[in-house]
Order: C-alpha cells, then structure tokens, then sequence
C-alpha cells in the first residue's frame, strides 16, 4: 500500500495504516528534526506530528509527497514547541557554526541580543518588514498565509522575506566584524 492510500485508510480511523506510516517516516522526520532540536525533544515533536496527521488525515490532498506533508506537520509542531518555550530556548546556528559552546549561558546571551540588534534593522514592530519576517520565519506561517493576513499579495512577501532576509544577514556581518575587533 502506498502512502497516498495509508493516510485514506488512516481517514477512516484504521490504526494499522498509522502504524505503518509511523515506521516508514519517522526514522527520517526524526534525523531531520534533531538539526533544529535538542534530542529530548524530538520523540515528543514526532508523537504529535503523528497524532496531527491522524486528525487531519481526512484533509490531505495527495498533490504533493506524503513525506512533504509529515514534515511540513512536523515542522510546525517543532516551530510550536520551540515558541512556547520562548526565545531563551532557541539555539542559535550561527553561534554554534561559530564555534561557540551553546551551553555557554554568556555566549548564547551575546547571540541573542546580536540577533535582538539586527532585527531592529527591518525597522520598527508592525512595520511591513518586520511584521513578514515575524509571520514568515518566527510563527513559521506559509506564504499564502502571511499574504492572506497582512492582506497583500503572495509575491510581495516573498519580495519582502527576501529583504528582511539580506537586512538581517547584513546586519549579523556587521555585528560579526564588530565583535571581531573588540
């Protein structure tokens, strides 16, 4: 049986058919997962990507992979967990590919604030930047829904998630350069 015809089967509350989908996808969710998660963490994000997909089942499409649809789940199950913990508990990647040890309370406080500053570049809170970058990559919200809520079209938030994008960047370069020379 195929992915496609799990999820129908999973539909109409046959349990084998999760069973199943579980054994095929999670190994890979899970690897994909511990990226941007701590360890703990992963298996309680899988319980409840596969419990979403077991309630939204009779909602799926089969116009993409069901592998894309468990992980665009489990992707916003991570992104949830992680914005109920708050920023405290985000580990930055660039202080980790910087060498730093994210265990360094300091270290991960400088990364913070860094990040603090270099948000303020995409100007104040609300504004059209800042409010597609907060949507886009701190809610982790799709496109289509971020142009839905802010009432605009889907191309000018991707325009606008660029810029945010090359706003931030330059201004973590800048911090970087700075921070290298004290």
């Amino acid at each position: 049986m195929d992915d496609d015809a799990l999820i129908a089967a999973m539909a109409t509350g046959h349990d084998g058919a999760l069973r199943e989908l579980f054994s095929r996808h999670a190994p890979w969710l899970a690897a994909r997962l511990r990226v941007v998660l701590p360890a703990a963490d992963v298996e309680d994000v899988l319980q409840e990507t596969f419990l979403a997909a077991w309630r939204g089942a009779a909602r799926y499409r089969p116009q993409g992979t069901a592998g894309g649809w468990l992980w665009g789940i489990a992707r916003r199950q991570a992104a949830a967990m992680l914005r109920r913990r708050g920023p405290a508990a985000v580990v930055l990647p660039a202080a980790a590919a910087a060498g730093g040890d994210a265990a360094d309370p300091a270290e991960a406080a400088v990364s913070r604030a860094e990040l603090a500053a270099a948000v303020t570049t995409l100007g104040p809170p609300g504004g059209p930047d800042r409010e597609v970058w907060r949507l886009l990559y701190v809610e982790d919200r799709p496109v289509a829904e971020v142009a839905e809520l802010m009432g605009i079209p889907a191309g000018t938030v991707k325009s606008r998630a660029h810029r945010a994008r090359r706003l931030l960047r330059a201004a973590l370069r800048a911090s970087a350069v700075e921070g290298g020379s004290r």
